[in-house]
């Protein structure tokens, strides 16, 4: 079984461990990596990224837990970029500012179209999400987190319940994220899947196969990992990985790089479903994964 991850949140961002605390299960369980990546700081007020103001702080914390148990467990410090259009500061600048060892790229909240950064509104209220002066709640779909209604409640707004136009709407953000954003690891690329549960569409469906092969193509184009993402299994809200097994198997032709990460929020998540990924991959005819080591992605054979 894999025994490292690098998508680990903790309470700088939306975690409800301490770092020590991840630390200290990760070399418990036997880990020989271990990567935080917290939300990337945005430019406006929520419950779920971690503070600008905090950033040195995080950064400085995750410095030391390295230190304290070099010999024990190679520790990383990273952050999980949230790509917004004309929003999310440049992931190349966000990594310098901090010496950041990674990042992971993803997307949990989908910028309408229409926006114009010049035109922001101010914002006054967005459900348990995000409140701020830089975009109006009419501008985002938060298209991630526990409850499925904030994902309906979005694409009927933004999108007038046409969830065609709304899932291609993720992949063209994914993909602008992809080609203009420097980054290492792909998060949960297929995720706008997790709260549709086959209400809206069916993965079999062409439209849809092509826009996420278009964009895995790019993730290919890129040299980004893959990662193989387990959370939707362990807290119950996906019944499968992200990205589904027919990607995995298109992936591995494709000769894309993957790494099995459990996204933990919680010391006690942080290897979950491994086990079953790691068969999900095989079945897709992957050999191996990648790991992350002195700055190096590193294959590792599967035993």
């Amino acid at each position: 079984m894999q025994n490292y991850n690098l998508h680990t949140h903790s309470i700088y961002s939306d975690g409800k461990s301490q770092p020590r605390e991840i630390v200290e299960e990760a070399v418990r369980q036997g880990l020989t990596t271990l990567g935080f990546s917290e939300h990337s700081p945005l430019p406006f007020d929520n419950n779920f990224s971690v503070k600008e103001a905090d950033m040195p702080h995080y950064v400085a914390e995750i410095a030391q837990l390295k230190e304290e148990f070099k010999g024990k467990i190679d520790i990383y410090c990273g952050l999980e970029a949230d790509y917004l259009t004309g929003v999310s500061e440049p992931f190349a600048m966000t990594k310098k500012k901090y010496h950041l060892d990674y990042l992971i790229g993803g997307v949990h909240l989908v910028v309408n179209p229409a926006f114009r950064q010049a035109q922001r509104p101010s914002l006054t209220e967005v459900p348990e999400l995000v409140k701020g002066p830089t975009i109006s709640t009419d501008e985002i779909w938060f298209i991630d987190g526990p409850k499925w209604e904030v994902y309906d409640d979005g694409l009927q707004k933004l999108f007038d319940g046409d969830i065609r136009s709304a899932v291609c709407r993720f992949f063209e953000q994914s993909n602008e994220m992809i080609e203009n954003e420097p980054f290492d690891i792909i998060a949960h690329f297929d995720k706008i899947k997790m709260h549709n549960r086959d209400r809206y569409f069916h993965e079999d469906e062409p439209w849809y196969r092509k826009l996420a092969l278009e964009t895995l193509d790019l993730i290919r184009e890129k040299g980004l990992v893959m990662e193989i993402n387990t959370r939707g299994i362990y807290k119950k809200r996906y019944n499968g990985f992200y990205p589904s097994p027919w990607l995995m198997e298109e992936a591995c032709k494709m000769g894309v790089p993957a790494i099995i990460s459990a996204d933990a929020h919680h010391f006690s998540e942080i290897s979950l479903e491994f086990v079953a990924a790691e068969e999900a991959l095989k079945k897709a005819g992957y050999r191996s994964v990648v790991n992350f080591k002195d700055g190096q992605w590193v294959e590792v054979s599967f035993s």
